[in-house]
């Protein structure tokens, strides 16, 4: 019996090559049971031809195949599936029952309902996707990373890719962060004092479990970041949002029951203010006073391409006062995943048993592919570009942004990749979002930044990391045309 051509197709949005999804196609049918043993599939020419691929990309894939043993070659009469091919599981499908639990009940804590909102898993299909903090793969070293992960996979590196690191971290990836990443921010500080997480969000979790009860109370900027204020009332410590003004943080505001202070004094999330010198003593003269600890999420200051970036709050820092949260997600790709959290030595060993109590450590693979990526330059060139690149884009944003009559909020003085936008008080840029949408522009709502009871609904963000410039004009016209019809 043989496998009709037309059980093939080709997917879109799949990552990877045409061989290896061809591969992928067949190994499935198989593993599923929809393709049997002893049947014949397509010959080669067929097949390419049905799927409007070359021919020596499906014999590549059926070589491939055929030496894993999904498929056996009968000379000129074509390929067979393998009688060694896995035999799918066969089973009886459990009768259909209803969940009896009361999951209303037996949920001891909610972790959904917060503030952090979905973004679309489609934003790159849009034609005009101002959202932030996503990857432009036009700027992205796609073959170096691929040459640094391949490097990582070879026998050399072996004990890195395989080993069980329990709470330890790849002294490679470790060392590069304490002589290169954190020295241009004027941060020293010995290995004992650094802990790779699972990006800044993780970081910013471990933090809060680590210096938060109940009974403690932590201070945020108003608006803040979003998943920041969740990760708070999930440690259900008592909040003190602080509102924030043109020069972010305002110290004198901080509450003196205040155990913990989050900022973002490099670029604030999310009206992209810096906080200026004197504000950075100013705060922590009153974390000394009050004797509170600081928690600085240093996001985007490689994106300082309008001006030098400011010294980082924890380079002023004289006590040990300030734990720092940096990330390569942001820089890199946020799939990576991949931050750090520096602090004293007391801190981050309590925060090394958090981690390896819940995730033992980041994958090892990951860590030095990252590392090898790092040291060897890419990084850098990779900054260089990105920052070339979003410079341009902010220019045309801006002269966008200048002959629509829209409102910005904050645009950053040092950079970044996002404005902060302000419409007339009396729009709901949640329900605006949803309708620009049905045109292909993405935008992202603000209320969700805020907190308290009165929170303003006219705010919202426009990221220019994902957009060519060539779009941009057109998708910021679009928002301004239907603002003018509301």
């Amino acid at each position: 019996m043989a496998i009709s051509v037309e059980t093939f197709f080709l997917s879109p949005g799949f990552q990877g090559t045409l061989q290896a999804q061809i591969q992928q196609l067949i190994a499935e049918g198989i593993l599923s049971g929809r393709f049997r043993r002893g049947e014949k599939l397509p010959s080669s020419r067929k097949l390419a031809s049905h799927l409007g691929v070359s021919r020596i990309t499906v014999t590549l894939a059926y070589t491939e195949l055929l030496a894993n043993d999904y498929l056996s070659s009968r000379g000129r009469s074509g390929y067979y599936v393998s009688e060694n091919a896995p035999v799918p599981p066969s089973f009886s499908p459990p009768k259909q029952r209803e969940d009896s639990i009361d999951w209303t009940r037996a949920i001891g804590r909610r972790y959904t309902g917060g503030d952090t909102p979905q973004k679309p898993q489609d934003w790159a299909s849009y034609q005009f996707p101002f959202v932030y903090g996503q990857t432009d793969p036009s700027l992205f070293d796609h073959a170096n990373w691929r040459l640094c992960a391949l490097q990582a996979l070879g026998q050399k590196d072996f004990t890195a890719l395989t080993s069980d690191y329990y709470d330890q971290d790849d002294p490679e990836l470790v060392e590069f962060i304490a002589r290169n990443t954190l020295p241009r921010r004027g941060i020293i500080a010995r290995p004992e004092e650094i802990l790779i997480t699972l990006g800044a969000q993780n970081a910013l979790w471990i933090a809060a479990q680590v210096l938060l009860t109940q009974r403690r109370m932590a201070a945020i900027e108003n608006p803040c970041y979003h998943a920041l204020r969740d990760i708070l009332n999930q440690s259900r410590c008592h909040l003190a949002p602080i509102d924030v003004d043109q020069d972010g943080l305002d110290p004198s505001l901080i509450p003196t029951e205040a155990d913990v202070i989050f900022t973002t004094p490099s670029h604030q999330c999310p009206t992209t203010a810096t906080m200026p010198m004197p504000r950075r003593h100013a705060l922590l003269e009153r974390a000394r006073d009050i004797d509170a600890l600081v928690v600085e999420d240093d996001y985007e200051f490689e994106m300082s391409f309008l001006d030098a970036p400011s010294p980082a709050l924890k380079s002023l820092d004289t006590e040990g006062r300030v734990i720092y949260v940096g990330s390569f997600s942001k820089s890199l790709f946020p799939g990576l995943r991949l931050g750090y959290l520096v602090g004293s030595e007391a801190f981050i060993r309590e925060a090394r048993a958090l981690r390896a109590s819940v995730l033992r450590h980041p994958p090892g693979h990951i860590q030095r592919t990252a590392a090898y990526f790092l040291s060897l330059g890419h990084y850098d060139a990779l900054i260089r570009r990105i920052r070339e690149a979003l410079k341009e884009r902010r220019a045309v944003m801006q002269e966008a942004i200048t002959q629509s009559g829209l409102d910005v909020a904050g645009q950053g003085a040092f950079g970044g990749s996002s404005f902060w936008m302000r419409t007339k008080s009396e729009i709901d840029t949640e329900e605006f979002a949803q309708k620009v949408q049905n045109e292909g522009v993405l935008i992202e709502p603000g209320a969700s930044f805020f907190s308290g009871s009165d929170i303003p609904r006219n705010f919202y963000r426009l990221g220019y990391s994902s957009i060519p410039c060539e779009r941009i004009p057109e998708g910021v016209s679009r928002i301004a045309q239907a603002l003018r019809t509301l």
